[in-house]
């Protein structure tokens, strides 16, 4: 599976799953309603799948330049930290003014997000390559 129905179903898949964590997360770790948490949910997996094509795409641009093919364990830890690192940038005011609570409390919990995310990312893309296939970039 390659080019754009690729980058959709990687991302219609990743964002279910994390829809349902981190609402759960929200709603448990937070003096959350489940409406609000739910909410929050939905903002930011709309804002990760606009992150996710704008960060796959150029990771895959800058990836489809190199010599070497193939994705080893450094080259998809690059990946995991450079779509988590980007999206905190993202989140972090959000998640502050949502909640009410202070921009160090955010970054807290936006780390703590961010850890527990960067290992499913890297898991997710395992094995979505896996069950799909390399893209033509890692070929």
């Amino acid at each position: 599976m390659q080019g754009i129905k690729r980058r959709i179903t990687y991302v219609f898949f990743y964002e279910l799953i994390t829809l349902t964590i981190i609402s759960t997360a929200f709603f448990f770790f937070s003096d959350s309603d489940a409406t609000h948490a739910a909410s929050l949910g939905v903002i930011t997996v709309v804002l990760a799948i606009v992150w996710n094509f704008i960060f796959n795409w150029i990771f895959e641009q800058w990836e489809s330049t190199l010599k070497t093919r193939g994705r080893n364990l450094g080259r998809r830890i690059l990946h995991a930290l450079g779509f988590e690192i980007g999206f905190i940038a993202i989140t972090l005011p959000l998640f502050a003014w949502w909640l009410g609570i202070t921009m160090i409390e955010a970054f807290w919990l936006d780390v703590g997000l961010t850890l527990f995310f960067m290992f499913f990312t890297f898991v997710y893309a395992w094995a979505f390559d896996r069950i799909f296939g390399l893209p033509l970039s890692a070929q």
